[in-house]
């Protein structure tokens, strides 16, 4: 491919390490993080200490808090920014998208005020003339292994055939690997709501349960997964693939899940302020739960896991009547 100049905005675990991949090939990379004193830090060390301790970063890859700084000349820009402050980081970065630059989205997550999906918020910021350079990673991907250099099998969407090439290359290595597919919003359906999930896997975890009960939860978790992503014009295979049980399972079961981690200490009876307050990094599972249920009930999607997540996160309701709730349902078909 030659050289390529990269640059990833958003200087968390997951943007550090997609910064690392693509600067570890030689590419001229620039990693942005907000916080200036953040990016001073990586720079003088080669290291993020605060977000990926532990991994030195090559040379060829620069930080900086000067977003014009970071996006002059790039060829490629991956945001790997939290839901919530997605649309505001994208309108101070949108005068210095070219026409020509690849735009990478690797986001999980629904915007809670509106209820779009990361890719309804680039095109809703974005010109339209601009949406053929969208392109969306997803997949079950911890930071800390991608860093490490462990085998890794992702995708990427977007509405451009040759677009998601260009991305599909550039990510590819012999420890990468990243296949393409034009499904975009099953990819970040599967992305966002597996967060969900995971929470619920942590909280059966948490009160002590087994294997039969999170293999129940990821397997009624993907089926209604699956009914928002239809509902919403997904391709039902997608749900099959790295995006859905792929990335399902992974966040699940993953010692590094952010996710289940919350779960976890809610299903031991510890306030989810105080778990919040004691996070460095986004559990992005927690505010997706909130837009998922709202927009489940907006469609009309019945989603009773999200129903109850919502009920113990934001309303108090105990884990243990959350359960019996769900077990106690009306029986149905499995395939309804």
């Amino acid at each position: 491919m030659g050289v390529l100049k990269t640059t990833v905005l958003g200087a968390g675990s997951w943007g550090t390490a997609l910064a690392k991949l693509l600067a570890d090939q030689g590419y001229p990379t620039r990693l942005w993080a907000r916080r200036p004193v953040m990016a001073e830090a990586i720079q003088t060390d080669g290291e993020n200490q605060a977000y990926l301790p532990g991994f030195q970063l090559p040379d060829t890859l620069e930080a900086t808090a000067n977003l014009e700084h970071a996006l002059d000349g790039s060829e490629l820009v991956v945001f790997v920014i939290p839901t919530h402050g997605v649309r505001e980081v994208l309108k101070e970065a949108a005068p210095f998208l070219g026409s020509g630059v690849a735009i990478v989205s690797a986001i999980k997550g629904i915007e809670n005020e509106t209820l779009m999906l990361v890719s309804e918020m680039f095109e809703d910021v974005l010109p339209e003339s601009q949406h053929a350079q969208l392109t969306y990673l997803g997949g079950p991907s911890f930071a800390k292994e991608v860093a490490a250099g462990i085998p890794t099998a992702v995708c990427v969407a977007g509405p451009d055939e040759d677009m998601v090439a260009v991305v599909q290359k550039a990510f590819t290595t012999e420890r990468f690997r990243v296949y393409s597919t034009e499904d975009v919003v099953g990819v970040e359906l599967g992305g966002a709501l597996k967060n969900v999930v995971a929470i619920a896997a942590g909280i059966g975890d948490g009160l002590g349960f087994g294997h039969n009960t999170r293999a129940g939860l990821i397997t009624r978790g993907l089926a209604e997964i699956s009914r928002l992503a239809l509902a919403k014009g997904a391709n039902p295979l997608t749900l099959a693939g790295l995006s859905g049980m792929g990335d399902l399972v992974l966040t699940c079961t993953g010692d590094l899940s952010r996710n289940r981690n919350v779960g976890l200490q809610i299903g031991q009876g510890k306030p989810l302020k105080e778990i919040l307050g004691s996070m460095q990094m986004v559990a992005e599972g927690v505010r997706t739960t909130k837009s998922a249920k709202a927009l489940s009930e907006k469609i009309g999607v019945d989603m009773p896991i999200t129903q109850e997540v919502y009920a113990m996160l934001y309303e108090d309701k105990p884990a243990l009547k959350a359960v019996g709730d769900l077990m106690t349902r009306p029986p149905r078909a499995e395939r309804e």
